[in-house]
Formats: C-alpha cells, sequence, structure tokens
C-alpha cells in the first residue's frame, strides 16, 4: 500500500501543481538522454506514471520511442491525459517478460512496500541490460530540496523511506549490477512567492504525513520568505540509475 491513498482529493491536488514546464525540465532531459540512449523502436516503462506528466514529456522528448505508463491509483488514472495506460503497480506490472528497454519511477519508489518484489518485477519485464531510472528524494537527502528549509519537521518522514542503498540492495539481489546516482536539478517555480501560493498539502507525502501544527508553521516560514525572495526555486533530485 502507498504511503498516502492517493484518492480523489490527491490526485486532485497532484494534477493541479506538480507538473513542471519544459524550460524546467532542461537537465532531466539530457540526463535520462545519457542513461536510456533513446533509439527507434525502443519501449519505455513509465511506472507510477500519475497523471502522466513525464510520459507525455518522454513522448515530446523522444517521438521515436513508445511510452507505456502503468499507474495503481484509480483517481490518478482518472485524471491521466496520457495513452496507452494501465492499470498495475510494481509488485504486478501487466507487460510481457522482457518487452521493455527501460524504466522510469518519479517520485514512486517510497510507495513501493516490498522493494525485492518490485525489483524482480522489474528484472522480468526488462531486455538484459536496461535501466532502471529512478527519480527520488531519498532518505538523508534532503539538502537541495527547498521544501525542507521551510518544513523541517517533514525530514523525519523523508528518513522513514528507502535510502540509496536499501534500492541498490534489493536490485542487486534480483540481478541488476551496476547502480549509479546523480543529483539533476530542476526550476520547480519561478519564485518562491509563486511556490507558496501554489502550494497544496495533499500534493506532498512528507507534508501529508506532518502534524496540522507543524505543516501551519512552515506554511508561515515560507510565506514569510516569500516576501523577500524573488529568486528562481531551483531544486535537486536524486537519479538512481540501475541495470
Amino acid at each position: 500500500m502507498a504511503r498516502i491513498a492517493y484518492h480523489d482529493v490527491d490526485a486532485e491536488a497532484f494534477a493541479a501543481t506538480r507538473h513542471l514546464t519544459d524550460d524546467a525540465l532542461t537537465a532531466w532531459r539530457a540526463a535520462v538522454a545519457r542513461h536510456l540512449a533513446p533509439r527507434a523502436g525502443m519501449r519505455l516503462l513509465d511506472l507510477g506514471a500519475g497523471t502522466g506528466a513525464w510520459a507525455r514529456a518522454f513522448a515530446d522528448w523522444f517521438p521515436d520511442v513508445e511510452v507505456v505508463a502503468v499507474e495503481p491509483s484509480a483517481a490518478m488514472r482518472a485524471r491521466c491525459a496520457f495513452a496507452p495506460l494501465v492499470a498495475g503497480d510494481a509488485g504486478h506490472i501487466p507487460l510481457a517478460d522482457g518487452s521493455l528497454d527501460g524504466a522510469w519511477l518519479s517520485t514512486v519508489i517510497h510507495h513501493v512496500p516490498d522493494l525485492a518484489a518490485a525489483a524482480r518485477e522489474l528484472r522480468r519485464v526488462l531486455r538484459p541490460g536496461a535501466p532502471v531510472l529512478i527519480r527520488s528524494a531519498f532518505a538523508g537527502r534532503h539538502e537541495a530540496i527547498t521544501l525542507f528549509d521551510y518544513f523541517p519537521e517533514a525530514v523525519r518522514v523523508l528518513d522513514t523511506y528507502p535510502g540509496v542503498a536499501d534500492v541498490a540492495s534489493a536490485f542487486a539481489d534480483a540481478g541488476f549490477g551496476a547502480a549509479t546516482v546523480e543529483q539533476v536539478p530542476q526550476v520547480t517555480a519561478p519564485s518562491l512567492r509563486e511556490a507558496a501560493a501554489g502550494l497544496r498539502r495533499e500534493a506532498h507525502t512528507p507534508l501529508q504525513l506532518i502534524t496540522d501544527a507543524e505543516y501551519a508553521a512552515g506554511v508561515q516560514r515560507l510565506r514569510e520568505a516569500a516576501q523577500a525572495d524573488t529568486e528562481p526555486v531551483i531544486d535537486a533530485l536524486d537519479l538512481l540509475v540501475l541495470r
């Protein structure tokens, strides 16, 4: 079971706020291209595709690559504007053995209840040597994410997430070899003021899992800082690549 339900309220908040512009994703496009080496006829899995933002980006960036989106939440699927989209999760991927040339998981790995089972299932559907690209905030690695500057209590939630070593170990046991990790920058918001104005608690797992008082205090800190800080909000999430 995911850490949060992703029923209608969560899915609506995610759909409304958790999308980045192509310009904001320049470094992600380069990183994905470097590790995936897209080519004509390749099939890429977007696992935990949510409302389809990444699947749409991949289809735009790499038009010769077939993107298949898999999402467990019915509420997310109802808001997804990408096809093909199928119901499934990390433990039950409804695709044939050895039918994929890569897999993408964005802010998904902390919702996976059994990393070992997920690793085995991805090993089943991927061709030998195909990469798994995991975009995430990992335990112990919050320093480059602005959200935690204003909601420091949410770090304790992040620290219950899998760490890089946890994920790498589970995938190694399933037959994946090399693992590399890098931080990839993104423009999360044009300014701190816009980030504050668009913040929806339901769209962020760490914010849902702190207390109401802690959330209110963080919102106050964020709004006060936003009065003076007009620079773009630049964050860096990790990209863990396994083969």
